[in-house]
């Protein structure tokens, strides 16, 4: 039976490698057979298609924010850091994303993408408040 440690621990890690797989894939990491953008400039375009009511000038900014917000969340859930805050920031972003791409280009890529399963997934890992392999629990030996 897997504990609910173990499945904590791998809903963290399974958010965060996601996330950390879409950074490298927009910055060339991935090899073109499995890449779904191959640079930056191809990430930036499908952040226009999926966000077409913001003008196309805001279209860095917004790329640049959402690839910061992965990174930063992923790090931070990697090591157990406020876990259930940006475990609920992850849910939020990734539920952004999926609304993004049903509203723009329909809901076949969002459920393809398993983009709302993901947010679920940080949802539900959002509301997990018993600590394992976290930096929190160290944090709050500490304290005390």
């Amino acid at each position: 039976m897997i504990s609910s440690k173990t499945i904590k621990l791998f809903l963290r890690l399974a958010i965060s490698a996601g996330f950390l797989s879409a950074v490298a894939d927009r910055f060339g990491m991935w090899s073109e057979e499995v890449s779904v953008w191959g640079d930056w400039n191809s990430f930036l375009g499908y952040t226009q298609l999926i966000n077409p009511w913001f003008p196309e000038t805001f279209t860095p900014t917004i790329g640049a924010l959402a690839t910061a917000a992965e990174i930063i969340f992923a790090v931070c859930l990697i090591i157990g850091f406020k876990t259930e805050l940006f475990a609920k920031l992850s849910g939020w972003l990734l539920l952004l994303f999926a609304l993004s791409m049903t509203f723009s280009t329909g809901m076949k890529g969002a459920l393809d993408f398993s983009v709302y399963s993901a947010s679920a997934g940080a949802f539900a890992l959002s509301l997990m408040k018993e600590k394992y392999l976290e930096v929190d629990k160290l944090i709050s030996k500490a304290k005390t």
